[in-house]
């Protein structure tokens, strides 16, 4: 994901396989970054997977003060938890 490259200030993005407990880690992770905001997303798949993530997603928020500095840190660590879990799809629609 390239958060640096635009200036959207709202993402909304999931990674399927990503854990419950990773994706709290992730969203700590982010809240780090002076600017940013995140949050977790409910699950909105009506059946249960074992193999798949309890979250839906996670959203996060840069605020104006958020420099470019602070989204190529947060493209960073988007990256290292991609690696690990499988690439970040971004969602249509925030929630």
């Amino acid at each position: 994901m390239k958060t640096a490259e635009t200036q959207v200030s709202r993402y909304s993005i999931s990674c399927p396989t990503l854990p419950l407990a990773v994706y709290r880690e992730v969203a700590a992770h982010l809240q780090q970054v002076a600017g940013v905001t995140t949050g977790l997303l409910t699950q909105r798949s009506p059946h249960f997977n074992y193999s798949q993530s309890q979250v839906g997603g996670l959203w996060l928020e840069f605020s104006p003060a958020a420099d470019l500095q602070a989204r190529q840190r947060v493209d960073q660590i988007l990256k290292y938890y991609g690696d690990r879990f499988g690439n970040w799809q971004e969602l249509q629609e925030f929630h």
